[in-house]
């Protein structure tokens, strides 16, 4: 068995079977398939696609190329939130706190930026010392003491999908489903929670452009999670407009210390209590979905959930001074509407570019990312706007075309005379 045969095979639409998808897995862990090989392969997946076996292989494989956590000794519940990835996304640093503060463990693994979508691994870097690569032994350590930790993916734990998850990213092979479905639940199986609730995105800002493709996503994710024993709920949610007003790591810090201390924008709100709901259900604190949202409302307002979020910081060596004084790019220039009515569409995935170019993302694997690079908008859909007000601001520390940017986030907006339809941020559960 080679991976030449294995490339062929997938190029030429045929099935791979279990056998040879353990190879490459195994084999481009070790380092004896070379980053071109693999990146010919998910090439070939990308475009051929892979059906539910392949896929499910496939994440057992990337699952078992590393340690298999076991929590057991922490908890019978152990609680997971993952998302699919989207623009403005901080949603994940705004939940996991919250849920914590219910005594329920929270053991979370995240992934760094992808395509448009930040991720939150980076995200919490931002924060000067967090470390996100602590030990294994650590993490439990953590989830023991304070209910909850945070970290990025370790060289123990699904190996195989840290490597291709970010090889992916540069030779756009970002939304598939098997790749999407593979890397995100063979992370969960890896990580050891037993109770998940995926927030699968969709819209212009997301790697699922439409619900038929997020509900396809969240099918198959199930199915691998019951295989796994992990009991998953799916909640498909609205990208075709950023979430939130800041979009760029250390902004999106900003705006979850801003969501925990109880001041949310109305989408956030929405799509935080909705999953917050779902994940106490789940853990079994009530069945009741408005009665658990009156309680983490309650958590926000009390101070708890932002004494948790500074309490997590804290044990992973990051300065909580700095939550309360969030530094900001050397530039900040505003984007001027040249047109009065109102926001009847903003692309996300626009908005995701931009962020991109201004320093908040990477192009290519080796990329580092300008934790202070982004875009705070000020004006989203079903506002109310008029020639001069400023729709956006674009934050950046590098020589860029500023022109540029500020015409290209103008380009993310249409503004029509007529208020459009309310927003929906929450498209279904399942």
């Amino acid at each position: 068995m080679n991976i030449i045969d294995i490339i062929a095979k997938k190029r030429d639409k045929k099935i791979l079977d279990q056998e040879e998808i353990e190879y490459f897995v195994n084999e481009y862990t070790k380092g004896n398939i070379t980053d071109y090989q693999a990146s010919a392969l998910i090439m070939a997946i990308y475009i051929n696609g892979m059906d539910y076996e392949e896929t499910k292989n496939l994440t057992i494989a990337m699952a078992h190329s590393g340690e298999i956590l076991d929590l057991s000794d922490i908890s019978d519940v152990i609680i997971d939130k993952h998302s699919t990835g989207g623009v403005g996304d901080k949603i994940t640093l705004i939940v996991m706190p919250i849920i914590a503060t219910f005594g329920i463990p929270v053991a979370k693994m995240s992934g760094r930026g992808l395509g448009i979508t930040g991720g939150t691994v980076d995200k919490l870097e931002s924060i000067p010392g967090y470390k996100t690569d602590i030990s294994i032994e650590e993490f439990k350590n953590n989830i023991k003491k304070i209910g909850i930790s945070l970290i990025g993916q370790t060289k123990e734990l699904a190996p195989a999908d840290k490597k291709l998850y970010a090889l992916r990213d540069v030779i756009a092979c970002v939304d598939n489903i098997p790749l999407i479905a593979s890397s995100i639940m063979s992370k969960k199986i890896a990580a050891g929670a037993n109770k998940l609730v995926l927030e699968v995105t969709c819209g212009s800002g997301a790697f699922m452009k439409t619900q038929e493709e997020a509900e396809k996503l969240s099918y198959v994710m199930t199915k691998i999670g019951e295989l796994a024993g992990i009991e998953i709920v799916c909640v498909i949610t609205n990208m075709d407009e950023p979430i939130g007003r800041n979009v760029g790591n250390s902004l999106e810090i900003e705006e979850a210390v801003k969501a925990l201390k109880g001041n949310m924008e109305e989408d956030v709100q929405e799509i935080v209590l909705t999953i917050s709901a779902y994940i106490l259900k789940l853990a079994g604190i009530s069945n009741d979905i408005e009665e658990n949202k009156k309680k983490v409302l309650e958590n926000i307002k009390s101070g708890r959930a932002y004494e948790k979020f500074k309490e997590l910081v804290a044990t992973q060596y990051g300065d909580i001074s700095y939550l309360e004084n969030i530094k900001k790019a050397r530039y900040v220039n505003p984007v001027k509407a040249d047109k009065k009515g109102y926001v009847k569409k903003l692309n996300a995935e626009v908005i995701g570019q931009v962020s991109v170019a201004l320093g908040a993302g990477r192009l290519k694997k080796e990329d580092s990312i300008d934790y202070t690079a982004g875009i705070v908008l000020e004006k989203k859909i079903g506002d109310k706007v008029d020639i001069g007000d400023i729709l956006a601001y674009i934050h950046y520390n590098k020589d860029i075309e500023s022109n540029k940017a500020i015409e290209n986030v103008i380009r993310a907006y249409e503004i029509a005379e007529e208020e459009p339809e309310k927003y929906r941020h929450i498209l279904k559960i399942m």
